[in-house]
């Protein structure tokens, strides 16, 4: 973990990179970066189309099981039978579903053969005392009590926090549960029985289940707005980029100050 400060021109702006390092995620490559360029190569192609895709799949999971959960009004027109509407949400719900699984399993092996960014949402460095102070700039800061942002090149210590709670440990809980629903229908001795049954065992009935992971959508449904509202403040208020790195991978500084 490099412990080389950043020294800006402008001795008024905190130092860009100052709490970046607590992490690990800034590797001496990316702090001359910084020096030269005032931009730094983030996340790589896998993790941003990780992102991209979890973010869709994850909307049309929380749009299909609400509907799930509380069903649309009975159709006059035709049988249901033969319009097959909450057949196809079904289909919908269940397909992103096995994308989102897919897809998480591929994030983790990008964590192990990706960049140090890349292993930023599996983990959160509680042992490390700075970075606790660094979580509490960022809730200051984010209820505007600070007037001047940090800059980091991956995710800040409270971002990195929230991710690994809702995302990792919330994408871990949603999948299991999931499957374990699924297998009810798949059947005993099915690879989603085989994989997640026990999940109902250890719940004690299928109510609950059902119950918790209904529970966790909204958990979910929450971190996300709250996530594109910050991804969005970021951006203006801290002078750096923040959705564009997720499109280009690159994030980028700006050292200068509005008017």
């Amino acid at each position: 973990m490099s412990e080389t400060s950043i020294h800006t021109p402008n001795p008024e702006m905190p130092e860009p990179l100052e709490a970046s390092r607590l992490t690990g995620d800034a590797t001496a490559a990316d702090i001359e970066s910084i020096r030269t360029r005032t931009s730094v190569f983030v996340y790589e192609w896998p993790v941003r189309l990780w992102h991209w895709v979890n973010a869709l799949a994850i909307t049309v999971l929380i749009v299909t099981g609400y509907v799930i959960g509380k069903p649309l009004p009975s159709m006059q027109i035709a049988e249901a039978t033969h319009q097959f509407v909450f057949g196809y949400i079904r289909f919908a719900h269940f397909a992103a579903g096995m994308i989102v699984t897919v897809g998480f399993f591929g994030r983790i092996y990008w964590a192990f053969v990706g960049n140090s960014h890349a292993r930023q949402l599996f983990y959160i460095p509680v042992w490390n005392k700075r970075w606790w102070k660094e979580v509490f700039f960022e809730l200051k800061w984010y209820a505007f009590l600070e007037r001047e942002p940090k800059k980091y090149v991956g995710h800040n210590p409270l971002a990195q926090t929230a991710m690994f709670f809702f995302m990792t440990l919330g994408l871990t809980f949603m999948i299991l549960t999931g499957w374990a629903l699924y297998s009810e229908g798949a059947g005993q001795g099915s690879f989603a029985d085989g994989v997640a049954g026990w999940v109902l065992t250890l719940f004690g009935n299928s109510m609950i289940v059902h119950s918790v992971h209904r529970l966790g959508m909204w958990f979910i449904l929450v971190f996300m707005i709250i996530h594109i509202y910050a991804a969005i403040r970021e951006d203006i208020l801290s002078r750096q980029s923040m959705v564009s790195t997720m499109i280009s991978g690159t994030r980028t500084f700006k050292d200068d100050r509005p008017e």
